[in-house]
């Protein structure tokens, strides 16, 4: 039987719980409606493409003097994917990247008494990766040409690297294997250009990443390195230009 006192208790917690919805914060109407940019059922397939090569002959920049150098970066990243709901699509991503760097000469010059001189350096790194994605969309006001998407990805790569400096000796150099996890987001933004095709600018990735490096030098010295980092800022120097097409 309910006494005196727990009726008076209780309807004091009602009367707090009704002013507390009361003073709760109405929603605010954005006027932001649903639309279908991609429907559900479509396939996507793309990738990017990029190369870039460099060379150096004889050059000073300040304290750096006698600079011979060339060297050229390359990477490759198609990519496929499946709409599961309007808007939303899973898929896969593979990545390879190719790195070569050869020094003839190097100077750094900081005084009489401090000088630097580097010969025959060499850097070369194979880099392979694997993502699975999850990419939303999201049209610009009512488009059906202009659209927003971000795509979330966890990553997998590996690596081989080799690095020596020195010519005619015995010095072998340092070989390098490396194994990184990545758990990030890149946004971007879509444009068709027929029904079926579209161009894509998106940034680089932002999020965490985790890196491990062994290490064998001359073929007998090893060495380990782990390093860890998240980065949430957008670099406007790693912006990626891409198509995609859907089917």
């Amino acid at each position: 039987m309910i006494t005196k006192k727990q009726t008076l208790i209780l309807l004091f917690l009602l009367a707090t719980f009704s002013v507390a919805m009361a003073q709760r914060p109405q929603r605010i109407d954005r006027g932001i409606r649903e639309s279908v940019f991609i429907p559900k059922g479509q396939w996507m397939a793309g990738g990017t493409i990029s190369y870039s090569e460099h060379s150096a002959d004889n050059v000073n920049i300040t304290v750096l003097k006698d600079i011979g150098a060339e060297g050229y970066n390359f990477s490759l990243s198609p990519y496929v994917g499946y709409f599961v709901r309007d808007n939303i699509a899973v898929g896969l991503r593979l990545a390879y990247n190719r790195t070569l760097l050869d020094v003839d000469n190097f100077s750094l010059n900081l005084g009489e008494d401090f000088n630097i001189n580097i010969d025959d350096l060499y850097y070369l790194e194979h880099k392979y990766e694997a993502s699975g994605f999850l990419r939303t969309y999201m049209p610009v006001g009512n488009s059906k040409i202009f659209g927003l998407f971000n795509e979330c990805r966890l990553t997998y790569g590996y690596s081989e690297g080799k690095n020596s400096t020195g010519s005619g000796t015995e010095y072998d150099g340092t070989y390098a294997t490396a194994h990184n996890l990545q758990i990030g987001m890149a946004p971007g933004l879509t444009a068709f250009i027929t029904n079926t095709a579209a161009v894509e600018v998106s940034v680089g990735v932002m999020g965490f990443n985790f890196k491990w490096v062994d290490q064998v030098t001359n073929q007998v010295e090893t060495g380990k390195r782990r390093s860890s980092s998240g980065n949430f800022k957008i670099n406007l120097f790693s912006i990626n230009i891409g198509m995609t097409f859907y089917l």
